[in-house]
């Protein structure tokens, strides 16, 4: 069964990890890994797959950067002759970026079946382009594997055959599991002059609702620095952010020097950081600020507090079973639900149902088992066996 996975961006490459490692255990399966390099610098991609331990691509299409559309026709355009060259028995495709979007609707204009992992999640915005590319590869993937129980009610309401559907829990907590020990090695705290035990916030912002509308930016950078007068602030910057900030001007702040002592308050910019350095800072934040749904996903299983700078999530399990809280963008309520946050207990964190690392082994099982000759045969939203 030759199985072609699709990636082309940072949260893709999470996700992809733990499949490839759950297929490379299946000897009847030939993985091909196409990467459309949708994301393609060496801390937006490189060093995903080295921390993830993800072999290296069979195909790099180079897509880059562009407008939503140039870069999804593009993304087509050099995928279609791969996929006939190849000819794969199914797709996977992963999570909601443009290069997901791209990768269906070109496999399933050739005949090929698609998987989408992350199915069903919705934010019922339709001003996010990723609740477009969620919608419209949902509507024309053959198998859909569902993180929460969400997923299947939204699938259900529109109408996606019931066969077609499984709960099998969430790669992105499969991929926090399996590196466990090696993230929890990470020197990174001691490398920026983090104190050992010394209390600290973490932010990631780089929607475009958040990021490309100068008052929205401006406003809640100046929110998050009366926060970061209570404990410092690490704000790991999105390439494409730290453009906008530079081009605009007016909220920038000195980069951390790596050599000095973190200062016990403030707001401090780093480079892209990889996987690992990334969650062993996450685990160890007192408060994690982020308009990113993975981050929502990966604090809940961490328990660590999140607050989620937008007006919606799409991933509402992380809310009545973790510790993410939907606190919008004003800057007065951010600041408000911070310090909050900061003085009170964080909720306690229940694992979600199927979060238990294995949602690759069931994804892999159902692969093996919905070969073209046998279609739909689970016949069930619930985890497949």
């Amino acid at each position: 069964m030759r199985v072609a996975i699709i990636a082309g961006a940072r949260p893709n490459f999470v996700k992809i990890a733990p499949l490839m490692k759950a297929i490379a255990a299946a000897p009847s399966i030939v993985p091909i890994l196409i990467h459309t390099g949708q994301h393609y610098d060496r801390s937006m991609s490189d060093q995903f797959f080295a921390d993830l331990e993800i072999p290296p691509a069979d195909f790099n299409l180079g897509v880059g950067s562009g407008t939503h559309a140039a870069q999804t026709a593009e993304a087509m355009l050099r995928l279609e002759p791969v996929l006939k060259d190849v000819k794969p028995d199914v797709i996977v495709v992963v999570g909601d970026v443009n290069s997901t979007v791209a990768a269906a609707l070109t496999a399933v204009k050739l005949g090929i079946r698609v998987a989408h992992v992350e199915a069903g999640l919705r934010s019922f915005d339709r001003t996010m382009p990723e609740e477009i590319n969620r919608v419209v590869t949902d509507a024309i993937s053959d198998l859909l594997f569902v993180t929460e129980e969400s997923g299947c009610t939204n699938l259900r309401r529109e109408g996606v055959p019931e066969e077609r559907v499984y709960l099998v829990g969430n790669v992105m907590i499969d991929a926090l599991e399996a590196s466990r020990p090696r993230w929890s090695r990470s020197d990174i705290a001691a490398r920026i002059g983090l104190d050992r035990g010394a209390a600290y916030g973490l932010l990631t912002l780089h929607r475009p609702s958040n990021a490309d509308d100068p008052k929205t930016l401006e406003s809640l950078i100046g929110a998050l620095r009366t926060v970061a007068k209570q404990l410092p602030i690490l704000f790991p910057v999105h390439p494409r952010v730290r453009h906008l900030l530079v081009e605009r001007g007016g909220v920038r702040w000195p980069r951390l020097d790596d050599a000095s002592p973190l200062p016990a308050s403030g707001m401090f910019c780093l480079d892209p950081l990889g996987y690992l350095d990334f969650i062993a800072l996450m685990s160890g934040a007192r408060l994690v600020l982020t308009d990113s749904g993975g981050v929502q996903e990966e604090t809940t299983m961490l328990g660590v507090a999140c607050l989620t700078l937008r007006h919606n999530t799409e991933r509402p399990v992380t809310v009545t079973h973790g510790t993410n809280r939907i606190v919008g963008t004003d800057p007065s309520a951010v600041i408000g639900a911070a310090l909050r946050a900061l003085e009170g207990a964080v909720s306690k964190s229940v694992t979600p149902p199927l979060w238990d690392g294995k949602a690759a082994d069931r994804i892999v099982s159902v692969l093996l088992n919905e070969t073209p000759d046998h279609v739909g045969g689970a016949g069930t939203a619930t985890a497949a066996a």
